[in-house]
């Protein structure tokens, strides 16, 4: 079983006390994290909770008969499992990895009993709970009141954070499944955003040209949470301009 580095690149276990990190490191193991894979299951019992180090897990929200969006993102700043941090064992939506990598997964149980053994420890997961809140909260108001560019920038900002990387392999199929639109819509605003020369766009493949661009086409719908991260959390997500 591996073992997480002294500095883990999940900033949340970076940020834990050595003393902290040790009550975890026992119960925690390396796993690989494959495209489409179902973390959590809406309204199941939460099994395992993963401390994400490289790759992207999306946060769906699903309703019958068939609606599903995206309602948060979880990548190397944090960790899925929001249910059983607040002391539940389910999760009311579901968790799918969206970008391959890997991640520290722990069993709940074994979190747990590191929660009750370490108050610093449970304060420092809430906080997290907090910023993730933050952001499903900005999350709604930009999918109300956003237009579908805006949002679309928005959510290649928070991606560009958390992959590291200017290439984004994904499919305008699954890209209006994580904004709740037509696909016909997501190829409009994603002509629309590589007339601006913000992105490059091809079938499955979106490339970033110019970062501060995008936060200026995402017109105020970005930046909160990720400022909140900083505030709350420390060792921020957000790549520089």
């Amino acid at each position: 079983m591996d073992k997480p580095a002294s500095t883990p690149r999940n900033r949340l276990l970076a940020v834990l006390p050595a003393m902290d990190l040790a009550l975890l490191q026992p119960s925690m193991e390396l796993v690989e994290l494959e495209t489409r894979q179902v973390l959590e299951v809406a309204h199941k019992a939460i099994t395992h909770v993963h401390f994400v180090e490289s790759g992207l897990v999306s946060v769906v929200g699903t309703t019958e008969p068939d609606h599903r969006i995206e309602v948060g993102m979880v990548g190397h700043e944090g960790m899925t499992g929001v249910g059983v941090v607040l002391g539940d064992d389910r999760s009311m939506n579901e968790a799918l990895v969206q970008s391959t990598g890997t991640a520290w997964r722990i069993a709940t149980p074994a979190l747990r009993k590191a929660m009750g053994a370490s108050p610093a420890l449970t304060a420092a997961l809430l906080r997290y709970i907090h910023v993730f809140i933050a952001q499903a909260s900005q999350t709604a108001l930009a999918n109300g009141r956003g237009k579908l560019d805006e949002r679309l920038a928005r959510w290649l900002l928070m991606w560009h954070d958390r992959l590291r990387d200017d290439n984004l392999t994904i499919t305008h199929e699954f890209l209006a499944l994580l904004l709740g639109v037509r696909r016909q819509g997501v190829t409009v605003a994603l002509h629309d955003l590589e007339g601006k020369g913000l992105i490059k766009s091809t079938r499955s493949l979106i490339k970033i040209l110019d970062r501060a661009g995008l936060q200026h086409a995402a017109n105020g719908f970005y930046g909160l949470p990720e400022a909140e991260y900083d505030r709350a959390i420390g060792l921020g997500s957000r790549r520089p301009l």
